[in-house]
């Protein structure tokens, strides 16, 4: 029997309905679990209708898919109508704070032994005895901790879910010396936030030499008419000359050579042309101290830079919310050669934001690793790239400007920047000046649908300055509702050349990276694909379909969530970051179907699951796309849920055609 239009094509002994689909989870969790099932399985079916990913049949139906969306809807089922306006992200979704799980909480002079220096004494709104926490602490998690055990001491003590494994009489934290002497000296995280710099960027005390001579320079006029605030460049044979010494044709797709806003040709900001100031031009000559260097008067030529070497790599892109420090751990280690942390928002860096930072920071195995930053003005993203390039260590910057999401391109960023070409020309060549590593920038094909932008905007990319760009094969009125169009992607890595251009789009098997990689990019980046199966880099580097079963799969989720506790805590705050960012990775891990499974290979992205029943619970549990089970999946992981959790995933997973 052929699948239907847009839907995957499971092997028809494997099919089920959607009422078979739940009814065999019931039987065969309340076989398994014996307890709590007689109560939520009263829930089940209104859980099943509210918490699948509603906009998916909405979408179906928009695109004359009605039918097929109805049937996997059930019998009888009708679609409200308000779910068909339903797009992109859950933006009034229910939030869970701290608070709400953790009435009580311990001081943290308590937890570091020092409950007599509380700088908030008798005011202090947290708890100061051990034992009145512990009667209200909830019960422990498992019997053995994974901070414990890794590194031979955890340090949240008694506010560890896992306690148990290192507490002794009287409440005090055991610590295991020979292991703690294995780790002394050694940094498994860095990029992290010192207070000094935090706030120093809070009091606005922090330097940006480079930034401000670079903007003060385009606000003078030019040689361009009089004309002010356009940093303009030289001719590529003007900087074909004055960049390098040797001749384009040796430059091979080292393109760090080839054109920078500080070097050649007559149109260069005045501050650039002169960077030591004269008094006649409002300034005064640098004063020194001490020892006389040339660093604030020479700059780093191109060839000077530090290169970008990843032609030919597998790229993991940056993926906001998932794509975050434990899971980047997990695609390593099923062979991702690059990594980038997740979208940062300028602003939030400038002013010292906390949870913006977390997003920069970078594991010890993450050996070629790069930030996104997103913005939309000149002053503040070149000021963010000099911050960055004083206090963090990465190997390239990117600059996103495909995101789509509405927030951020009313503001003039992400997609809006390929319609804004001169903020983005004075963005590009402004962070170029101030970073000492590569910068690349992530672009669409455009913002409307049928309207390709991106090959005229790549060679200005390149003759402004950036070392590799990325291109993702839809526009922003496409979002992800149709395929990726590499034919054009193929068009712009001809136009790119010699400067490296990675694609991006649609890929999920070994097949779709060898098709991709014919294209002539010099690369490609995986996104979606690695969400919904990680372990698809080693596929493409082994050449295999791997039918990875269900125990191995749960596995990941295992690692998955120590990774987590060591990275967010295992403190009740860490365990529901943990179970919150694992819920999230969840809603994409359900679109994969076992290549068993299958009638023919290989699984496309876009091609919607059916209801299926695996080859055993776990595997049909795992395939479920209701929310209670992937809460369920989660409470395998880290015990049972806090009273009155509620979960709503991000994204809403409409991207099924």
């Amino acid at each position: 029997m052929a699948a239907a239009a847009g839907v995957a094509p499971v092997q028809a002994r494997f099919v089920a309905s959607k009422e078979q689909f739940h009814a065999y989870l019931r039987a065969s969790g309340k076989h398994g679990d014996g307890e709590a099932e007689d109560e939520e399985e009263e829930e089940e079916e209104a859980g099943s209708e509210q918490s699948e990913p509603p906009a998916k049949r909405g979408r179906l139906s928009e695109h004359g898919l009605g039918a097929e969306s109805q049937e996997g809807a059930g019998e009888g089922e009708e679609v409200p109508a308000e779910r068909k306006r339903a797009r992109g992200q859950n933006k009034s979704r229910p939030c869970m704070k701290p608070n709400h799980y953790e009435k009580s909480r311990l001081c943290p002079s308590v937890m570091q032994g020092c409950a007599d220096k509380c700088f908030f004494g008798p005011r202090c709104r947290f708890l100061h005895d051990i034992s009145e926490y512990m009667a209200t602490k909830p019960a422990d998690l498992g019997h053995s901790c994974v901070l414990f055990e890794t590194f031979g001491k955890c340090v949240y003590g008694v506010t560890c879910r896992f306690a148990k494994a290192h507490l002794g009489d009287g409440y005090q934290n055991i610590i295991n010396t020979d292991l703690t002497k294995q780790w002394e000296g050694k940094s498994l995280v860095r990029n992290n936030l010192s207070k000094d710099l935090q706030q120093q960027l809070r009091k606005k005390k922090f330097s940006f030499k480079k930034a401000d001579e670079y903007l003060r320079s385009l606000a003078k006029p030019h040689n361009n008419g009089g004309k002010g605030g356009k940093a303009l460049g030289c001719s590529a044979e003007d900087q074909e000359v004055s960049n390098c010494t040797t001749p384009q044709e040796g430059l091979g797709d080292t393109s760090e050579c080839l054109v920078l806003p500080e070097e050649g040709g007559d149109h260069k900001p005045a501050a650039l042309q002169n960077p030591v100031p004269t008094e006649g031009e409002g300034g005064c000559p640098i004063k020194t101290a001490g020892l006389v260097t040339d660093e604030d008067v020479v700059k780093l030529r191109p060839c000077e830079k530090k290169k970008l070497e990843i032609q030919g790599k597998l790229y993991l892109a940056p993926l906001t919310t998932c794509g975050n420090l434990p899971f980047r751990r997990i695609c390593k280690r099923f062979g991702a050669d690059v990594t980038c942390g997740e979208m940062a928002v300028c602003t939030n860096l400038l002013q010292g934001q906390s949870s913006e930072w977390a997003l920069l920071k970078r594991h010890h195995t993450e050996d070629v690793f790069g930030v996104q930053l997103e913005g939309a003005f000149p002053d503040t993203m070149t000021k963010c790239a000099e911050l960055l390039n004083q206090t963090i260590d990465v190997d390239f910057v990117d600059i996103n400007v495909g995101c789509p999401i509405d927030l951020v391109y009313k503001k003039g960023g992400g997609c809006a920047l390929m319609t804004r070409t001169n903020k983005f020309e004075q963005i590009v060549r402004g962070m170029n000046l101030v970073l000492d590593v590569p910068l690349t920038v992530k672009i669409r094909t455009g913002v409307q649908e049928k309207i390709n932008v991106a090959h005229k905007i790549i060679p200005k990319l390149r003759e402004w300055g950036a070392s590799m760009v990325t291109l993702h094969g839809r526009s922003r009125e496409q979002r992800y509702t149709r395929v990726a169009d590499w034919d054009y992607i193929a068009e712009c890595a001809k136009i790119a050349s010699p400067m490296p251009l990675f694609g991006n789009g649609d890929i999920l098997s070994f097949e779709d990276a060898n098709q991709a990689t014919q294209m002539g990019v010099s690369g490609i980046m995986i996104a979606r694909g690695a969400l919904i199966k990680p372990w698809l880099f080693t596929e493409i580097k082994e050449q295999r379909h791997w039918d990875i079963s269900s125990s191995e799969r749960f596995d990941i989720l295992k690692d998955f969530t120590n990774y987590g506790l060591e990275h967010w805590g295992s403190d009740t705050q860490g365990v529901e970051k943990t179970r919150k960012f694992l819920l999230e990775w969840l809603s994409f891990l359900c679109r994969y179907i076992p290549v068993g499974l299958l009638e023919h290979l290989p699984q496309k992205i876009n091609e919607r699951p059916p209801y299926y029943i695996g080859r055993d619970y776990l595997e049909t549990l795992m395939a479920s796309q209701n929310v209670d089970d992937w809460i369920k999946i989660s409470e395998l992981l880290l015990g049972r849920v806090p009273t009155n959790f509620t979960f709503l995933p991000k994204h809403k997973a409409n991207s099924y055609r």
